[in-house]
C-alpha cells in the first residue's frame, strides 16, 4: 500500500495548474514562478518543479515515464518476483520428487 501524500491532490492540481499559467505568460521566468507559487501554497519550490515536470510528461509535451507506465512497470516487476518465487519452488519440489523417484524401492 502507498504512503499517504504529503500534498492534498487538489493543491498539487491547482499549483501545477498556476505554474503553467505563468509560464505561458512569461516563459522566460521560470525559476521565479516555481518560488512564487511556492511560497503562496506553502510548497517547497522544488517538489512544485517535479510535479509540474511529471504534469508535462504525462501530457505528452515532454519526453520521459508517464505516471501510468510507472505503474505498469511497479506492477509487472512485483508479478515478475512472484513468478520467479513460484519457478523456484517448482524446481525445488521437482528435484526432491526427482530425488524420492530415484531411490530404491523397499
Amino acid at each position: 500500500m502507498a504512503a499517504p501524500r504529503k500534498y492534498p491532490d487538489e493543491l498539487r492540481e491547482r499549483a501545477i495548474r498556476m505554474v503553467l499559467d505563468l509560464l505561458e505568460e512569461d516563459p522566460g521566468s521560470q525559476r521565479g514562478v516555481f518560488r512564487r507559487v511556492g511560497d503562496q501554497l506553502g510548497v517547497n519550490p522544488e517538489t512544485l518543479r517535479g510535479w509540474v515536470r511529471q504534469s508535462q510528461i504525462d501530457a505528452g509535451s515532454r519526453p520521459g515515464t508517464t505516471t501510468d507506465d510507472a505503474q505498469k512497470l511497479v506492477e509487472l516487476e512485483k508479478e515478475v518476483r512472484e513468478l520467479r518465487r513460484a519457478n523456484a519452488i517448482l524446481r525445488s519440489a521437482s528435484a526432491f520428487f526427482a530425488a524420492e523417484l530415484d531411490r530404491p524401492s523397499r
